[in-house]
């Protein structure tokens, strides 16, 4: 089944909102923000590809397209199903990168408020990283929010953020101009930090979701100093709990002091209907991820003197 994401994209902006496909291993209820989800397919033989990672199930051509299978029971240490000609696939497509997930069953599609959505337990789910981004509680039912870009970024490392990049950027000089980076996934918000500190920005504060950057975007106002002082710029992910980039975007732009402070929403998910409802909640700029080198560029441009921060439409 394909996914038609677009009109549910644009339906509403800084809501707050999100949609989650529901899906099962094991019998444990695990979920996938649908806007990373393409298509839904029966399971289908595939392709063993020699020396691959251990959890690469192999690769399928369901059109004229190769894609990859994970199976993921086998990442999480799971048990396999017993009759896997009733698994599913869930393809998506995030980072600019196409895979399909191998899957036991798909149980359905919810809309949910991303403050439903709580950080998980680390001790319960990793450590500082984890394999959850989020605890989702519908109806009834807890749901574990996967961190599907770090388990992209472990099995293909070369297709994530690599700090190596800013090397390539030459001698910079430092500075202790105030950043603030709204980032859940424990892994990515570690790279990044890295990446803009080696680039010379070494006042980094770093939040785990839009609630958080916006708790300290208020106490920040309260101070009686400008808010350059604190924060010349934010750099927020989309997908996060409690508050999600958009929502927190929409926040930022339609408040008196804070819409002078520029915007960066560096997400997995931009494409262009992405890019259109950032544009329309006011965002500075907008970057896929992992282009690290790209978004320290942006950071050095929108923080230069005589930068005027892009307003809400």
């Amino acid at each position: 089944m394909k996914m038609d994401k677009q009109t549910e994209i644009l339906l509403e902006s800084g809501t707050n909102e999100l949609e989650i496909m529901e899906f099962t291993i094991d019998g444990q209820l695990f979920g996938i923000n649908v806007a990373k989800v393409t298509e839904i397919m029966q399971y289908s033989m595939v392709k063993p590809m020699q020396n691959a990672h251990r959890v690469i199930e192999g690769i399928f051509k369901p059109r004229n397209e190769v894609i990859t299978v994970i199976d993921l029971a086998k990442y999480l240490s799971l048990p396999p199903s017993g009759d896997n000609t009733r698994d599913i696939f869930i393809v998506t497509n995030f980072n600019k990168l196409q895979f399909a997930f191998h899957v036991h069953t798909v149980v359905g599609i919810d809309r949910i408020s991303w403050s439903k959505i709580q950080k998980p337990d680390k001790i319960i789910y990793g450590g500082d990283e984890g394999v959850a981004t989020g605890i989702a509680e519908f109806e009834n039912r807890l749901i574990s929010i996967l961190d599907f870009e770090k388990i992209i970024a472990e099995i293909s490392p070369e297709t994530s953020i690599k700090v190596s990049e800013i090397d390539n950027m030459g001698v910079r000089e430092r500075t202790n101009i105030p950043i603030l980076i709204a980032e859940d996934s424990m892994l990515l918000a570690r790279l990044i930090t890295e990446s803009i500190k080696k680039a010379g920005y070494d006042n980094i504060i770093k939040t785990e979701n839009g609630q958080e950057a916006w708790d300290f975007l208020n106490e920040a106002k309260t101070s009686g100093d400008p808010i350059k002082n604190h924060v010349a710029c934010i750099v927020t992910d989309i997908e996060m709990p409690q508050m999600d980039g958009h929502r927190l975007t929409k926040l930022v732009k339609e408040d008196h002091i804070l819409k002078e402070v520029p915007v960066i929403i560096f997400s997995s998910l931009i494409d262009m209907a992405m890019q259109d409802k950032g544009n329309r909640l006011g965002a500075d700029e907008q970057l896929s991820k992992p282009e690290i080198a790209n978004l320290v560029s942006m950071i050095d441009r929108v923080t230069a003197s005589g930068y005027v921060a892009k307003r809400k439409p």
